[in-house]
Formats: C-alpha cells, sequence, structure tokens
C-alpha cells in the first residue's frame, strides 16, 4: 500500500462479490453505474478489440479494486486520466490508481485491451461470448460476461450501458439496447445501442450474423426477429402470434418493461434459447414451421418481466425468475385455447412427483440452480399461490410486484412479503411447503 493511502484510509475493494452462489465473480467497494463500450470485431479472425469507459462510485476508500475480465491482453488502465498499474491475471484485472479514491467519490476507468474472445468455462458449459459458424453470439447467464468486456459480474450490479460495434458490413450487428446510430465505413460498418435501463452485465448481448429483419407485428410495442434468410418462412409461422403473445402478457403482468423487443434465430444449433435484456436468442433448431417450441418463446419473452427488468439480488434466489416464465407458459397455453392451466400444473406436477426430493427451491445450491425441478416446482409454487388467494388478488398482486421493482433487484423474501399484503390468511404454511422443503405437498387445489 502507498504512504498516501495508508494515510487516507484508504483499503483494496474487495475481488468477491456478496453472492452466495458464485462470490468469485462480482467485485466489492465499489458501484458501477454506466459502461461505456468500443469494440472492433473481426469475423473472420474472431478478434476483438475493445475500450472500456467505466463510471463507478466508491462505497468506501479504495486503495485499488478489482474488474471481472477474461481472457485478453490488456493495452493500458487509466482511472480519472492518469494511467494506473494493473494486474490481469485469468479472470481478474486488479487496478492500482496513482492517488486512492476516496469514499464517495465517483470515478472513470479507461481499460484498453484485445484478443481473441472466448466463453468462460464452467459448470454449465461454455458462456459468454461464442464463435458460430458464419458470425457471433453472446450468451452470458449466469458469469460469461467478462468473456467480452471488463465488469463488476454479479446480478445485482445493475448500470447503464453504450455499446459500439465495428464489423464487417456484411453482417448485421444487434446489442441489448436502443438502436441510436449506424455508419457505413472503409473497415466496416459501426452499430451503437443505448440501454438506459440499470441492467445486469449478464443480460447484456451482442449478436453478430447475416440476419434480415422482420417485424413481427404493427403497433404496440415493436417486436422484429433478426433471421437468416432461409430460415425466414419457419420463423414467421412459429412466430406468428408473438403480438398476441405481448398483448396477453401485458394483461398479466403490466406493461412491457423496455422499449422493443429483438429476437435472433442464429444460423447454428442451440442448446437452449437464452434471454438478454430486450432480446432472446434461438438456434435454429428451434424453428420447424410448426410451432414446436412456442412454450420456449413464451418462457423467453416472460423474463423480460421475471429475470430482467426484476432481477434476482443473489442467484440462489433462481426462482423467481425460472418458476415465473414457467408459470407464463402455462397461463398462455389457457389463453391461446390448448390446455388450461390447471391441467397443465396436474401434469407437472404428477411429472415433479415422480423425481426424487432432492431439490429445496428457495436454496437449490450452486450445482442444481438450473435444475428442471427448480423451473416446474417453482411454478406450481406460483398456482398455488394463485389457489390460496384467489384470481383477482393473484393477478392484482403480479403486476404491483412487477410495477414496484421495475429495472431493480429481488429476493425470495422480499416476494413472501409482498404476497402476504394480498392474502387474508396467513402464506408461511404454502410457501414452507413448496419452496423451503424437499417433501412435495398435495396439488393445488
Amino acid at each position: 500500500m502507498s504512504p498516501e493511502a495508508a494515510s487516507s484510509g484508504a483499503t483494496p475493494g474487495a475481488a468477491r462479490s456478496g453472492d452466495s452462489y458464485l462470490p468469485e465473480h462480482g467485485n466489492g467497494g465499489y458501484r458501477v453505474r454506466h459502461y461505456d463500450l468500443e469494440l472492433d470485431y473481426r469475423v473472420a479472425t474472431n478478434r476483438l478489440a475493445g475500450q472500456a469507459g467505466i463510471t463507478a462510485v466508491a462505497v468506501q476508500p479504495l486503495s485499488r479494486f478489482t474488474l471481472d475480465l477474461g481472457r485478453f491482453r490488456v493495452q493500458h488502465v487509466r482511472v480519472d486520466g492518469r494511467p494506473a498499474k494493473y494486474l490481469h491475471r485469468p479472470d481478474k484485472l486488479q487496478i492500482r490508481p496513482e492517488r486512492p479514491i476516496a469514499a464517495g467519490d465517483t470515478f472513470r476507468v479507461e481499460i484498453r485491451y484485445a484478443g481473441k474472445p472466448v466463453p468462460i468455462s464452467g459448470r454449465w458449459g461454455e458462456l459468454g461470448w461464442e464463435e458460430l459458424t458464419d458470425g457471433a453470439l453472446v450468451a452470458s447467464q449466469p458469469n460469461g460476461s467478462p468473456s467480452w468486456f471488463p465488469c463488476d459480474d454479479q446480478p445485482a450490479a445493475k448500470a447503464t450501458f453504450r455499446v459500439a460495434v465495428t464489423a464487417p458490413s456484411a453482417y448485421t450487428v444487434l446489442v441489448t439496447g436502443d438502436p441510436v446510430f449506424q455508419q457505413r465505413g472503409p473497415h466496416g460498418t459501426t452499430w451503437v445501442y443505448e440501454r438506459h435501463e440499470p441492467t445486469s452485465p449478464y443480460l447484456m448481448s451482442v449478436q453478430v450474423g447475416r440476419y434480415e429483419m422482420v417485424d413481427l407485428t404493427t403497433g404496440g410495442v415493436v417486436q422484429r426477429v433478426a433471421t437468416p434468410p432461409a430460415l425466414r418462412r419457419n420463423v414467421a409461422h412459429d412466430f406468428g402470434r408473438h403480438g398476441e403473445l405481448m398483448s396477453a402478457l401485458q394483461r398479466l403482468f403490466g406493461p412491457y418493461p423496455f422499449r422493443e423487443y429483438v429476437v435472433v434465430v442464429a444460423d447454428d444449433v442451440l442448446d437452449d434459447p437464452v434471454e438478454a435484456q430486450g432480446m432472446a436468442v434461438f438456434g435454429r433448431n428451434h424453428v420447424d414451421g410448426r410451432r414446436t417450441h412456442e412454450r420456449l418463446i413464451v418462457h423467453e419473452l416472460a423474463h423480460q418481466w421475471f429475470g430482467n427488468s426484476l432481477t434476482v439480488t443473489d442467484w440462489r434466489h433462481i426462482w423467481l425468475n425460472e418458476g415465473f416464465a414457467t408459470y407464463a407458459e402455462w397461463l398462455w397455453s389457457g389463453v391461446c385455447g390448448d390446455l388450461p392451466t390447471d391441467a397443465l400444473a396436474l401434469q407437472w406436477y404428477t411429472w415433479t412427483a415422480a423425481r426424487p426430493r432432492n431439490v429445496i427451491v428457495a436454496d437449490p445450491g450452486v450445482d442444481r440452480m438450473f435444475d428442471p425441478l427448480v423451473y416446474k416446482r417453482g411454478a406450481l409454487t406460483v398456482h398455488a399461490l394463485r389457489k390460496r388467494v384467489g384470481d383477482e388478488s393473484f393477478f392484482a398482486l403480479l403486476r404491483a410486484w412487477v410495477a414496484e421493482h421495475r429495472h431493480a433487484t429481488v429476493t425470495t423474501e422480499q416476494f413472501r412479503l409482498h404476497a402476504q399484503r394480498f392474502s387474508r390468511e396467513p402464506l408461511d404454511d404454502l410457501f414452507g411447503a413448496w419452496i423451503d422443503c424437499r417433501t412435495l405437498p398435495p396439488p393445488p387445489r
């Protein structure tokens, strides 16, 4: 520690977050307010050159601090315009500013970096920036963001973004945000997007491909799809009810929380669709011209309310994302004339009853946070709550939950307290049975 740091009482910021499941991702000592990213991507060589400007506020005196960043070559770091010392080890960039930062001060970090972006490897496979057959995509949930930009990689660390991407002009570039600028130059086309709503780093995405843009509906919320030309007919059919779907979810949950919704259909096979802020990404295998995967379309759209606008403070609360998005599938089935919601709930209760009782929904553990039981039993919890309080109170409860926590972070305890406001009888037994215990309670009636 420098003499100046010692005399000011400055201490290092933590290289870990407070997340109970992924403490090694995320950092302490400051809060990011805004990211300004300038990226140049060469598709043929999968090379990314970036310059990140990060505006943050210190929550303690800082002699040094860390950011999450993958395997790039860092070329320089500045803090408030002054060169800073730094040490880049796998997935962590440690920065020592020339002068200590006082608690409450706003400071700006500028980082120039370059290299071949590779996904972050872990227990869920490879996450983040992924090279496609002809282009690239970003799918970062839960910890893939450092694969393409330096960040405070924890779900509660919401910030605003401006992202500019230059890529070869034959490609379309889509970023989670509102499009503000596009200009063709001698070395490619630059696309600029702004995300004004506070956004978790894992919900930021970049998509690069040879896409056609197609409107999914007219009027109301702007809904567009980026599709490979060869898939346009199947996409038009499989997403043909998207306007109706958006209207239905707005009636159920309240206004759509962003300015537009963009669907990207990558011209590659993907294991699962993935949500981003104001965006969802599907693989070519998810469109077959027969609406086989429409439930996935519903699920990803529902995440715009549950997961993106309302984001979990800590990954152990993941059921608040996945249980509600799964329940939206069941609600849509009833709305569009397929199986009634009650019938689907009973069907999935039977499925759940045949599985081992080895997951606690409210705290499934890091290895089980994406377990299907978290999704299905989480949705059954929502259905049980609906049955207990009645439809009128239930949907008022949902709309209030969404409105009161718009663009913020949420926890299970907050939801329990919120739900109790709409019930004449205590709900502790309901939540205790459905999300706190492994034993499966009787089916909701």
